[in-house]
């Protein structure tokens, strides 16, 4: 039986190898059985540009277009966290990136796909910094500079990411209902898939009157989370880490 498989949060960084080899091996062989692979953001820790020859980025080009020549679509959607990712990077990886929101068609159900941070409108002061981050002017000006500097103000960026996020209630950082709706209302979905928050979960909710699912992937922290979805229904798989 058919099956497309969403993962989402990996944030994949030098520090943790453990990680790393635990994505390359889902990519060369649980990867290779499905029919799709669609990554909702944050696959890397940080992306400061498709020209950073770091060996984890050649790593996972590498494995993501192996996997993707052995017959798996790979498709991948930008997170917070590597929003730069571009054309280079999927030409490079063989993957699909996506925009966000996207709208699927999974075995005859529409189906809206997100990397989710846009549906915290608590947080508006993230959204308001995501704003400038997504200005032309802005990558322009960040893409030119050499990529020492990009790394150094990448690594900044992130400390006070952490720290912001260690002074905000979980409440600023988790979705907003009427955000869900609306924007599932607005495409005409009843099934919304998202990562970001990492608080993996099922969600009954109802759009117009109508039953609606909203399905949170969880994040690679110790080990994998993959939400397998096949004609059949849902699943959640829990992979784990490398010794």
């Amino acid at each position: 039986m058919p099956a497309v498989l969403f993962i989402s949060d990996l944030h994949l960084d030098p520090d943790r190898p453990g990680i790393t080899r635990l994505f390359l091996d889902f990519l060369g062989n649980r990867g290779r059985d499905a029919e799709a692979i669609y990554i909702l953001g944050d696959l890397f820790e940080a992306w400061v540009g498709d020209d950073d020859d770091a060996p984890l980025f050649r790593d996972i080009s590498s494995g993501i277009k192996a996997c993707a020549d052995s017959g798996t679509s790979v498709f991948v959607l930008r997170g917070n966290r590597d929003f730069l990712l571009g054309d280079q990077f999927a030409g490079s990886s063989g993957c699909t990136l996506l925009d966000d929101p996207a709208r699927i068609d999974l075995f005859g159900h529409a189906v809206l796909l997100m990397h989710g941070d846009t549906l915290c409108t608590d947080d508006t002061d993230y959204l308001a910094f995501r704003h400038t981050l997504r200005e032309r002017g802005w990558q322009q000006g960040f893409l030119g500079k050499p990529i020492e500097e990009r790394r150094r103000i990448a690594g900044e960026l992130r400390d006070a990411s952490r720290t912001a996020g260690g002074l905000k209630t979980g409440a600023a950082m988790d979705v907003d209902h009427g955000a869900v709706t609306r924007v599932m209302e607005d495409h005409g979905v009843d099934l919304l898939i998202h990562g970001h928050t990492h608080r993996q979960a099922v969600h009954n909710l109802a759009i117009d009157g109508r039953p609606a699912t909203r399905i949170v992937l969880g994040s690679w922290d110790t080990g994998g989370n993959v939400l397998e979805y096949s004609p059949e229904g849902y699943r959640f798989e829990k992979l784990a880490a490398p010794v």
